[in-house]
C-alpha cells in the first residue's frame, strides 16, 4: 500500500476534528473522500501534507512515517496538495509559476504540462492573477505535477467551475491517472468522483463511516442519501 493513514486526530485549537481517520491508496489508485461541509475532509490532505500536525496516529507513505514532518519534506518525498484556494503566485506569469514547482528529476517537464494543458501553453506568458478561475486550477494542478508527485491530493477542484471546464478538468485529470500518478481528491461533484475514482471513503464527524468500489458506491443510493444529503450532484 503506498499511503497508509491510521487512527489520525487531528485538533484546531480545542476542537477535536478527526477522530480516528484511516484511509489506504494504492500505486497509481484514485479515491475520493467525500462527506459533508465541516466533516473533516479537507483537515485530513492537510494532516497527510503536514500543513496540520496529527496529535496521534500515522501516516506512513511507502513505509515511511510522515506524520512529523514539515509540508516541505513531505512534498519532496513525492505527496504533493493542490489546496482548495490553489495557492498560485498572481504577480508571476504562467510559465514562472510552473518553474517556481520544477523538481531536476521529475519526468514532468513544461511540455508534458503543456501538453496536457493546453490553455497553458496559451496563455504561458500571461500573469496568474489574469487568468480565469478554471485556469488558475489547471496552473496549480500542473504546477504540482512539476514537482513529480507519486501522490496529488486535490481539495474542490472544480467547485464553482462552469461545465465545459469541468470537462476538461476531468479529462485532464485521467490523463494524470493513466500516467501513473495517484490521486486523493476531495469533491462535492459525485459526477466527476465517479468518473474518476476506483474507491470511495466517506467522513463524517471526523470518523470514516465508508469505505466501497466505485461500482458499488454507485448502486447503493441509500448510502449517498444517508451520508452526503441533499444538494450534492
Amino acid at each position: 500500500m503506498m499511503l497508509d493513514v491510521r487512527d489520525i486526530h487531528g485538533y484546531y485549537g480545542k476542537s477535536h476534528i478527526l477522530q480516528g481517520v484511516s484511509l489506504q491508496i494504492g500505486e497509481g489508485e484514485t479515491v475520493t473522500l467525500l462527506g459533508r461541509n465541516g466533516a473533516g475532509k479537507s483537515t485530513t490532505l492537510k494532516s497527510i501534507a503536514g500543513v496540520v500536525t496529527p496529535q496521534r496516529g500515522s501516516v506512513k507513505f511507502k513505509g515511511a512515517e510522515l506524520a512529523k514532518l514539515p509540508p516541505h519534506k513531505i512534498a519532496a518525498r513525492g505527496v504533493c496538495f493542490v489546496p482548495e484556494h490553489r495557492g498560485i503566485f498572481k504577480l508571476l506569469s504562467v510559465e514562472e509559476n510552473l518553474r517556481l514547482g520544477a523538481r531536476k528529476d521529475s519526468p514532468w517537464q513544461l511540455a508534458d504540462i503543456y501538453r496536457i494543458f493546453p490553455r497553458l501553453k496559451e496563455r504561458r506568458t500571461n500573469g496568474g492573477g489574469q487568468l480565469s478561475g478554471g485556469e488558475q486550477q489547471m496552473l496549480a494542478i500542473g504546477r504540482a505535477l512539476m514537482n513529480h508527485p507519486r501522490l496529488l491530493m486535490l481539495d474542490e477542484p472544480v467547485e464553482g467551475l462552469a461545465p465545459v471546464i469541468v470537462e476538461e478538468i476531468v479529462a485532464q485529470l485521467k490523463l494524470i491517472r493513466k500516467a501513473g500518478v495517484a490521486i486523493l481528491l476531495v469533491e462535492q461533484n459525485l459526477e466527476v468522483c465517479t468518473q474518476l475514482a476506483d474507491r470511495h471513503y466517506i467522513i463524517e464527524q471526523g470518523r470514516i463511516v465508508y469505505e466501497g468500489a466505485n461500482d458499488a458506491f454507485i448502486a447503493d443510493e441509500s448510502i449517498k442519501d444517508r451520508y452526503l444529503g441533499v444538494g450534492v450532484v
